[in-house]
């Protein structure tokens, strides 16, 4: 019987947070507006009218019209087809640095809360230095001494990411690391990695998801914030940061490149904020009965 029993609660529990996540109205919307703006980055080829850094020299500073649809900027390149081609770069630094930033600070808080000692000491004492600094100026230093590339930009937004991740798995580790069935599991003889890796981080990885998908947000903005001061990804490759740096000195007469890039970031922003507090409303069992 007990066999029979044992997946039970995890399908109940499944079902209870599919059930609560269809509730919530706003987290399809947000599920929506995620969905459109991966598949515009997929399908760029084909979306974009134009090349993004294809040069129309008569056309500079053109505003929106039926060929360029969000108008042109000061080398005459078409706002709507860089926009277009800009998502590529948005979702795949602020995916990729939320995935690195998500492994190594798991891996450091689970380690920590479990192993404790000076271990733990160490970890944290690095974690409080890195949250002293604001995320972006963080990121700043990094950039600036990294250099501006793709790449680069990547490690810089991983490195100012990890901290909270660290302490997300921390705390529940050390919750769970004397409870009953992880003490039957070392009468077992399963060793510590078994321990944190099969029992203790199944019980804490929805916390560690949701908080990627509010910190990815995050890292776009961050992205966004470092190509407008020039340590992105270096011209003349299409991002939002970068569109909008090269808009604000026609800020005036030539609104439509600042304004549109700055949407295309509120809707992301918005679209991953949305999906996120919807997830983190399903997976609270407080915020669920409610």
């Amino acid at each position: 019987m007990s066999a029979t029993a044992t997946p039970l609660p995890a399908a109940s529990r499944s079902y209870a947070l599919w059930a609560a996540l269809s509730r919530n109205r706003l987290s399809w919307v947000g599920l929506g507006l995620l969905l459109i703006i991966i598949l515009t980055a997929l399908l760029a080829p084909w979306l974009a009218p134009h090349d993004p850094l294809q040069q129309h020299i008569i056309a500079r500073l053109e505003p929106p019209s039926a060929e360029f649809w969000l108008g042109t900027d000061s080398y005459g390149r078409d706002v709507l087809s860089r926009i277009i081609y800009g998502t590529r770069i948005s979702l795949l630094v602020g995916f990729v640095a939320i995935m690195i930033a998500m492994l190594i600070g798991t891996t450091l808080g689970v380690l920590a809360g479990y192993l404790g000692g000076l271990f733990d000491r160490l970890v944290m004492g690095l974690v409080d230095v890195l949250l002293s600094f604001p995320t972006l100026v963080l990121g700043l230093m990094v950039a600036a001494m990294l250099g501006a590339s793709l790449e680069n930009l990547i490690i810089a937004i991983a490195i100012t990411e990890i901290a909270p991740f660290v302490r997300v798995a921390r705390a529940p580790t050390i919750a769970l690391r004397n409870r009953d069935f992880i003490e039957a599991g070392r009468a077992l003889g399963y060793g510590p990695g078994r321990l944190m890796g099969v029992h203790i981080l199944p019980n804490m990885i929805s916390d560690v998801i949701v908080l990627g998908s509010l910190w990815m947000a995050s890292a776009i903005r961050t992205e966004a914030s470092l190509s407008f001061i020039g340590l992105g990804v270096p011209p003349p490759t299409a991002t939002w940061g970068s569109m909008i740096r090269e808009g604000f000195e026609h800020i005036l007469d030539a609104w439509w490149l600042t304004v549109f890039p700055s949407l295309a970031i509120l809707l992301t922003v918005l679209a991953l904020n949305l999906l996120g507090d919807a997830l983190r409303d399903a997976i609270d069992p407080k915020l669920r009965s409610e």
